[in-house]
């Protein structure tokens, strides 16, 4: 056994990031990651290991990019917090996304 598996550390598995490993990917904060999904901007439910640690997709990453460039063009919490909505609710929305943006 390693010592980070020891520790209670292990890697995550694969195609998953810790939380530090997704704010250095990401540029954000752990705080900002974690304000993120307590403020409902991730379309899904960030997953947890067995321990309830968080661990961020790939997928995660690019939509944490996206938010970061729809903050960075002045678009409000709530604004990307309902496109995260549209998103989550899949297909046949995709006008009311276009829209969003749009009105942005």
């Amino acid at each position: 056994m390693t010592q980070s598996a020891a520790a209670g550390t292990a890697a995550p598995g694969p195609g998953r990031l810790t939380i530090g490993q997704a704010a250095d990917r990401s540029g954000l904060s752990v705080h900002a990651l974690r304000f993120y999904e307590r403020e409902g901007l991730f379309p899904s439910p960030v997953e947890r290991d067995a321990g309830g640690r968080r661990l961020y997709s790939d997928w995660d990453i690019e939509w944490l990019e996206l938010c970061t460039r729809l903050r960075g063009s002045g678009m409000s919490l709530p604004a990307i917090r309902r496109y995260a909505t549209l998103v989550a609710a899949g297909d046949g929305n995709e006008a009311e996304r276009l829209d969003l943006l749009r009105r942005h």
